[in-house]
């Protein structure tokens, strides 16, 4: 097997064998803690610009499926695991992991110790990385490495947003367990008088289809759409999509967002929550490693009820006023140009902002994914939420 090497900006180096695609790429290193959902992870738009690392000890054993794609095509940079599977057991599965890394082109290291690198991540913060299976000159492949310029400011959204507006109407996969089937057809199948429109700044298809589960009609709109646009097609609800990068390098939809306040209902997901962050007042900064992973408890203040969240995040909301760091997570208000706003959900690991919701607006904001693909179902609910809100202001 062919070796690999992975190159770290700040010098540290990793040697282990090539898989997937032969060739060099570099990124964003992060690492992420589920341990299945790999094929979502790397059809996620969200990660354009990284190089993912998983935890788990073994990738790609139950294979891929195409209805388990998250978008059209990888967009993911490249891949680090401990161990590729060589083989795969699943009855739904059309190609094997490696036999996908390779068609979508991507390169990908496994054999180095990934609890180590893991580590070294969460100690010193995520780093621009290279893997290389065709050079292996350290020096060379490290000055490659602090040449790859920072995902702080850069707008990524431009590169995964829909070139043109269309209309989604798939639903979610409902498996047949007499025949061994799967198909696209939800069990509701009732359509609502409920327009949506969706501004894709790297959407999910597994939000989608939870729309469209609900009976929504759902319109998607590239990230450049204004606002004068949106208004034009008159919906009952917007929808901030998830996406990849810093909310601060996407200044025209934050403008967008803000010209959209307290119009029609509002709901924010992961970097549409941090665009909603920005327009309402907010700022938003760069955690050290973020938050990647089917496992992040996020606490629901209201409740405090603790929710078990998918999440795929580097930046975050900063929360709107200073605590004097007490260990108990509190819920925190703010005022903002549509009224009150209230600080709903916050993580239980680092007290994150994870939610805010309008007090005298119809405005619904997750850092994390409802829809989880891959992960938990605890916050599937929102969706039926945001439902309830749009029917109680229309």
């Amino acid at each position: 097997m062919k070796p690999a090497v992975l190159a770290l900006a700040d010098g540290t180096m990793f040697r282990g064998r090539a898989l997937g695609y032969e060739g060099e790429t570099v990124g964003e290193v992060v690492f992420n803690t589920a341990m299945t959902g790999y094929q979502e992870i790397l059809t996620d738009p969200s990660y354009k610009g990284q190089i993912v690392l998983m935890t788990s000890t073994q990738i790609g054993n139950y294979g891929v499926t195409p209805e388990d794609d998250e978008s059209h095509r990888v967009w993911a940079e490249g891949f680090i695991v401990r161990e590729g599977a060589k083989c795969c057991s699943n009855w739904r599965s059309r190609h094997t992991f490696e036999e996908f890394l390779i068609n979508h082109r991507i390169v990908a290291i496994q054999g180095i110790d990934t609890r180590a690198l893991t580590c070294h991540v969460r100690d010193h913060g995520s780093q621009m990385g290279v893997i290389s299976h065709i050079n292996f000159d350290d020096n060379i492949l490290r000055e490659k490495a602090k040449a790859v310029p920072s995902l702080i400011g850069r707008d990524l959204v431009k590169e995964v947003t829909c070139p043109v507006a269309y209309e989604w109407t798939e639903r979610s996969i409902v498996m047949d367990p007499g025949s061994g089937d799967s198909s696209n057809v939800a069990q509701d199948t009732t359509r609502l008088p409920l327009n949506l429109v969706v501004m894709d700044f790297g959407v999910k298809q597994n939000i989608l289809r939870s729309l469209v589960d609900l009976g929504c009609q759902v319109q998607v709109v590239p990230a450049s759409t204004t606002a004068e646009e949106v208004r034009r097609l008159n919906p009952d609800g917007i929808v901030l999509s998830n996406g990849p990068g810093d909310p601060e390098g996407v200044p025209y939809v934050v403008e967008t967002v803000k010209q959209l306040l307290g119009w029609k209902p509002l709901l924010g997901i992961c970097l549409g929550h941090q665009v909603l962050g920005l327009s309402l007042g907010l700022h938003t900064h760069k955690l050290t490693f973020g938050h990647h992973g089917a496992n992040h408890p996020v606490m629901d203040l209201r409740t405090r009820k603790i929710e078990i969240t998918s999440q795929n995040h580097n930046f975050a909301v900063g929360l709107p006023h200073k605590e004097d760091g007490c260990a108990t997570l509190t819920s925190q208000q703010f005022d903002s140009s549509v009224g009150r706003m209230e600080i709903t959900h916050r993580s239980v690991n680092d007290g994150c902002c994870e939610g805010m919701a309008g007090l005298d607006s119809p405005i619904l904001s997750l850092q994390y994914h409802p829809e989880a693909s891959p992960g938990p179902h605890d916050s599937s609910y929102v969706f039926r939420q945001f439902l309830e809100m749009m029917k109680g202001h229309g």
